[in-house]
């Protein structure tokens, strides 16, 4: 029997990186995530793989790109304003259908803002981040085993579909602890990546290449790009219900959010309010079909974020104008509590 250990969610983070295969680890410090770095820096020695505290954000990234081009599993984490920095490298990675995660443990912001737990980046992890036509995958997890599994998922949806996949918590989750337990992971070896340049053996060499100059080329690779983005959406969409069956209120919310949401619902539902709650858990591609139904039933919507309203954009998208939708937002370094959510619902 596999026994439960209390570990720290950024810790847990970097470990189930380790048990996904990463063996080539790039990053630089900043608060609310330094312990991914500081627990890769000896773990990664004791696998063989290998750790560098760059000199730069934007060294990190082009490290990993690097790392990804010959094969290897590779990862990056930062924390908002650094995540802003990686934004060219994770953009080339993926006009290049390069596989590779990044971790991006959210704190306050914008600018430098504060070292307090966040959701103000979902605008930039949803929507690319960086220049031109991309998406990466954008993962949100809501608990430490959360976080385990969805990393350990983040590699192989990575490799599947060679793309950049991100993992996006906040500082609360990053810094909690909780009683977790590492899934078996019966894959003996990481699976094979004939396209990687490790030296032609013998084979066609390889080209891996993003700067197309010729007339039509670029327009036809990138509309390839957008076929696997479809294909990933139909694929590849997650979300969670909790309580929705007889719901007339819809909560929206992710990450760490949601859980506080969780809280509020069991105690509106102890008052005779029938509320229930849709976690994405899948930030790209974003759940829209599930909102539209419940939407098309004729239920009400509360998003509730740690931030002033970006998710909200998505979720009235997938409304399309059906039904009514609320919000109620803190910017970061505010955590949201049950009662904030439970009076908003009340009010409705």
């Amino acid at each position: 029997m596999t026994k439960k250990i209390l570990i720290k969610g950024n810790e847990a983070i970097a470990e189930a990186a380790i048990r996904a295969g990463c063996r080539f680890y790039a990053g630089y410090p900043i608060t609310p995530q330094n312990q991914i770095p500081e627990y890769m820096s000896w773990r990664q020695k004791e696998v063989g793989g290998v750790f560098i505290q760059a000199e730069s954000e934007l060294s990190a990234i082009n490290m990993v790109f690097g790392a990804s081009v010959a094969g290897v599993r590779a990862m990056t984490s930062s924390s908002s304003p650094g995540i802003s920095l990686k934004q060219e490298g994770i953009s080339y990675m993926a006009a290049n259908q390069l596989p590779g995660v990044i971790v991006n443990i959210m704190r306050g912001s914008p600018g430098l803002g504060s070292i307090q737990g966040s959701q103000g980046d979902y605008f930039q992890a949803t929507r690319g981040g960086g220049h031109g036509d991309y998406h990466t995958i954008v993962l949100a997890p809501s608990s430490v085993q959360e976080a385990v599994e969805l990393t350990i998922q983040a590699f192989d949806l990575s490799d599947s579909y060679r793309i950049p996949v991100m993992l996006l918590g906040d500082g609360i989750l990053g810094q909690m602890m909780e009683p977790i337990e590492f899934p078996e992971i019966s894959r003996k070896k990481i699976p094979l990546k004939p396209w990687a340049l490790t030296g032609c053996k013998g084979r066609k060499p390889n080209k891996i290449q993003s700067l197309l100059m010729a007339t039509g080329q670029l327009e036809k690779h990138v509309l390839e790009l957008e076929k696997n983005y479809k294909k990933i959406a139909k694929q590849e969409t997650k979300w969670e219900e909790f309580q929705t069956d007889d719901a007339q209120i819809i909560i929206v919310a992710y990450g760490i959010v949601a859980r506080i949401a969780k809280g509020a619902i069991k105690i509106a539902r102890d008052n005779g309010i029938k509320v229930g709650l849709l976690r994405p858990i899948t930030l790209w591609p974003f759940p829209y079909s599930p909102i539209s139904q419940f939407a098309s039933k004729g239920k009400k919507f509360l998003v509730v974020e740690m931030s002033l309203g970006q998710m909200l954009q998505d979720v009235k998208l997938g409304v399309d104008g059906k039904s009514k939708v609320l919000f109620y937002g803190r910017p970061g370094g505010s955590v949201i509590t049950p009662e904030d959510i439970l009076k908003k619902i009340k009010a409705i």
